[in-house]
This record gives structure tokens, sequence and C-alpha cells, in this order.
């Protein structure tokens, strides 16, 4: 026989109440443990590497491809150009003392610098014609005139400097007009060998203050 409970004019029997009661518990529980932080470890909330990650990555491994490899293996070490320098020499030396460079192909005959396999075709055939007509390129050229002209501009601040009288600097004063004026031909001429000669072979300019300096040390 069921039993039931008056609550002002609603009628509550007992299996109606408990289901509204585990309901509403059950609603709180999930209330709580969304609001809850989540326990999840980090590991299985992290997320899966981007396209630009992967690429990073393969752009690691193929550089680490490309280095010695006593060089491998170092991770986020510091890479200098000395540090592959230092293998390249240990490999020469160990090689040397194995004998490996006694039997080299066309030992103790003349090397042949016609062609250079590591330059330009196009600039190696351009090289080519200018030494068949006992020419040089520009920058070979200009470079020896800048060092006669260096040269020769040495030689008369010396002069200059030994003719220099305390009690007159009139001449002294003038011959400095010269030679600076002299310094900034040399100097633009300096700047035009920079722009045309091949990377690595550059050569600085003249300093008016730092020859004299020279001078006064000696």
């Amino acid at each position: 026989m069921a039993v039931a409970f008056a609550a002002g004019r609603r009628l509550i029997t007992p299996t109606r109440w408990a289901r509204a009661f585990w309901s509403a518990t059950w609603s709180a529980d999930a209330a709580a443990t969304a609001s809850a932080p989540s326990s999840t470890s980090p590991d299985k909330t992290k997320k899966a590497p981007t396209g630009q990650h992967r690429l990073a990555a393969v752009i690691d491994a193929v550089n680490e491809r490309k280095l010695p490899p006593e060089l491998r293996g170092r991770g986020n070490a510091v890479r200098s150009e000395t540090d592959i320098v230092n293998v390249v020499e240990q490999r020469i030396w160990h090689s040397m003392e194995e004998g490996h460079f006694e039997n080299l192909p066309g030992k103790g005959k003349p090397l042949n610098l016609i062609s250079n396999p590591h330059a330009d075709p196009a600039e190696d055939t351009l090289y080519r014609i200018l030494s068949r007509n006992g020419c040089a390129p520009e920058w070979v050229e200009l470079n020896k005139e800048i060092r006669g002209m260096i040269a020769g501009w040495r030689s008369a601040l010396r002069k200059a400097w030994a003719n220099r009288s305390e009690d007159d600097g009139s001449n002294w004063n003038d011959d400095c007009r010269v030679l600076q004026e002299q310094i900034r031909h040399i100097n633009d001429k300096v700047f035009r060998y920079n722009l045309i000669v091949p990377f690595g072979r550059q050569m600085f300019g003249l300093n008016w203050e730092k020859e004299l300096d020279k001078l006064k040390l000696k």
C-alpha cells in the first residue's frame, strides 16, 4: 500500500521524492566537476605539433646531417666555424700519419691551374680569356694600383715628417694639405675596389690620424 505525504495541496509519493532527490544531487556533482580544474596530466593535454614546428624540426635534422660526426648530437651547443676547422685539421693530420697522401694521382707534377672547378663557369671562362691575352680582372689591376699609391704616399709622408721645422710650420702645413687630398683620392679607389672585388678580399683605406701615430712611435 503506497504511503503519501501531504505537502500543501501537492501529493508526493516516496518514489517521486527519491527520484527528485537523486536528480538534484547528480546535477550538483556535475556542476562541481565542471568548475573544478582538470586533473588530466600535462602530457595528455599537450597540443600536437603544428606544421611550422615540424618544418623547423626537419630543418634542424638536415643541418645536423651536414655537420661532421664529431659535432653531431650536441643539442643547442654553440657550433662555430673554428669547431669545424679543428675537425678538418684533425682528419688531415690523421690521414697524413696513416700515409693516405703518399700515393696521390699527379704527385710531383705541376698543378693544372688552367681551370678552376670551384669558380662560376662564366667567370672561369672569362678569366681564361683574359689570361690568354695577358690581361687580368679589373680588381686585380686596381689592387696593384692602390698598393703602389699607398707605398708612394707613405714615403712622401715620412719625407715631409722628417723635413718639418719646429720653428716654421708653414711647410709642414702645406705638405699636410697635399697629403690629405691624396689620401681622399686613394680612399675613393679603395671604395671602388671593395665594390668589385670577390668577397673576402676587401681592403681598408688610409686614416690620417693613424698614419701620423705610426710615425710618432718610430
